[in-house]
């Protein structure tokens, strides 16, 4: 009788701990899923946004030449209102 019921208290056990890394299992290949999903959608981004160094190091340049223009303007007009005790 007592081996009987640990025969069954071990199966059950065993049933339970399968179950449960079926579960951790299922769980894993889920975030494999999303983890795989995610890589792809990054990628897709450095793809998309690839052309924006381009564009971004010719506006820089044009903001570089505006700033010194507005600085030689600025200067200008600071000895303008010298001139006119402004």
């Amino acid at each position: 009788m007592l081996t009987t019921l640990t025969v069954i208290i071990v199966a059950l056990v065993v049933v339970v701990l399968a179950g449960a890394l079926a579960l951790v299992a299922m769980a894993l290949l889920q975030t494999r899923r999303s983890v795989s999903a995610i890589a792809d959608a990054l990628e897709a981004t450095a793809r998309h946004t690839a052309p924006v160094e381009e564009k971004l190091v010719s506006i820089n340049f044009a903001l570089s030449a505006l700033a010194g223009g507005l600085g030689a303007a600025d200067q200008h007009l600071g000895r303008a209102a010298q001139a006119f005790r402004l």
